[in-house]
């Protein structure tokens, strides 16, 4: 936690950067992960690294006061689960496919 004296952190590059570019100019590149978002980033698209490559992070009024790098997961989530989700998952297709199957076939009996 920062304290209030201090004032928030914005990454000096990374203002100056905002200061000099337009919305509509496309996305700036950043490793400044811990930067917090001022309200002059709102509308502006930053390319935000995760550690291999660079996240679209379109900034919006709501983001105002959070950092970066929450909008840019560095991981990648893999489901939870393994066989027994899979069967859970088979399960539930086939049951779409025989609801299906039975709306089809209902559809065609009110047109006869």
């Amino acid at each position: 936690m920062r304290s209030l004296k201090k004032g928030p952190y914005v990454d000096e590059k990374l203002a100056k950067k905002v200061a000099h570019r337009k919305p509509s100019d496309g996305g700036i590149k950043t490793w400044a992960r811990a930067s917090q978002i001022a309200p002059e980033f709102v509308g502006y698209t930053f390319l935000v690294h995760t550690g291999k490559n660079f996240a679209d992070v379109l900034v919006t009024e709501d983001m105002v006061g959070h950092r970066l790098g929450e909008f840019a997961p560095t991981t990648k989530f893999v489901r939870h689960g393994g066989k027994m989700q899979k069967e859970i998952d088979t399960k539930a297709k086939q049951s779409e496919i025989a609801a299906a199957q039975a709306a089809k076939a209902a559809g065609e009996a009110k047109k006869k």
